[in-house]
């Protein structure tokens, strides 16, 4: 089992960590499902490639990929260039919803809300992250 350890220092309050943890979990628990489905290659995710206008064979390579972006998140070493690279993969998801013209704000930015999500999680658990990026008042 991986776990989802945090480079918080002493001064990352409580309740900013938990936050962090959860939207992070919240994340992993989404992207891991996304995965496993075009892993497995359901008929569901052949059926929305083919809508999407990429050939059905390809849902186990985008899994792979969503994977190896994955477990780059999870790790805390790597966990900044696995949301760099999973905010990519978002990218293209948005531009394939936009090119066919889906809805705008439950389909086209599905991507934006999750990248925000991913980074909004580990800029929460991770100090580091903060510093870098600090919120001026």
């Amino acid at each position: 089992m991986v776990t989802i350890t945090d480079t918080a220092s002493a001064s990352t309050p409580k309740l900013m960590l938990w936050a962090g943890r959860i939207l992070t979990g919240l994340v992993v628990a989404f992207m891991t499902f996304d995965t496993v489905i075009k892993l497995i290659d359901l008929q569901v995710v052949r059926d929305s490639l083919d809508q999407l206008g990429y050939p059905a064979a390809l849902g186990p390579t985008i899994g792979a990929i969503e994977l190896i972006c994955l477990l780059l998140y999870v790790f805390p070493r790597t966990a900044v260039l696995g949301a760099v690279l999973l905010t990519a993969v978002m990218g293209g998801a948005i531009a394939s919803h936009l090119r066919i013209g889906d809805p705008l704000l439950s389909h086209t930015l599905f991507g934006v809300y999750l990248g925000a999500a991913i980074w909004g999680g580990l800029y929460l658990r991770d100090a580091r992250l903060r510093a870098i990026f600090p919120v001026r008042r």
